[in-house]
């Protein structure tokens, strides 16, 4: 494969470092890298840019992740989002995905993980059809889910923790650790994210306003 036939990466950071290190290893991956300082910089550049997958971090100064998302999908861009969170900040990822991200990764992030993501995001590029599931599909697969099950998720996709979904629905936060490792196991997923794609997938949309 020449470097022109290589799939390329749209890194949007403004930590010089991770722009360094991280381009140098998708590089040794087999990507072709272009960075961006900042979100701003990167949409100023868009209608220019050579379509490949986004890699986009929420924590930046001026316009953070969340921003530049909103504005790619009102612009219509069809790039796939790959977005870089802080560690444990569910409700972050959450919004990324319900804006339309393909996948999360949390910082400080794994090779592999970071390198799974942009595998799935690319594969979603090569395909006409950009849902990861048909909603008949995922519906299915939620049927499998008992009644508490399905409370648990919801509060998954309320972009809630355990301990809130805990309190929200009365019981211990252990309780809902078992209960979202057995609904991930029905659904066949090993992801939070994976998790998300189907519920959102299904028309999923969380407990209504003040009520579980």
């Amino acid at each position: 494969m020449n470097e022109q036939e290589k799939p390329l990466v749209h890194l949007v950071d403004d930590d010089e470092a991770i722009r360094h290190s991280a381009s140098f290893m998708l590089r040794l991956a087999g990507y072709r890298v272009q960075t961006h300082k900042d979100g701003v910089s990167f949409l100023d550049e868009l209608d220019t840019l050579e379509s490949g997958c986004i890699l986009l971090d929420v924590q930046m100064p001026r316009m953070n992740g969340l921003a530049v998302q909103k504005e790619l999908n009102a612009r219509g861009c069809e790039m796939p989002v790959v977005v870089l969170t802080g560690h444990g900040d569910v409700s972050v990822a959450v919004q990324a995905m319900k804006a339309g991200a393909i996948n999360f990764v949390e910082k400080p992030y794994e090779k592999q993980v970071l390198l799974d993501a942009l595998g799935e995001a690319f594969a979603q590029l090569n395909s006409r059809n950009r849902s990861v599931l048909q909603k008949a599909e995922a519906e299915k697969r939620l049927a499998h889910l008992s009644p508490r099950e399905m409370d648990v998720l919801n509060g998954l996709v309320d972009g809630l923790t355990n301990k809130a979904i805990a309190n929200t629905l009365d019981i211990s936060p252990r309780t809902v650790e078992i209960h979202r490792a057995n609904l991930m196991e029905k659904l066949g997923v090993s992801s939070l994210s994976a998790s998300l794609r189907i519920a959102f997938a299904a028309g999923v949309t969380g407990w209504s306003k003040g009520q579980a």
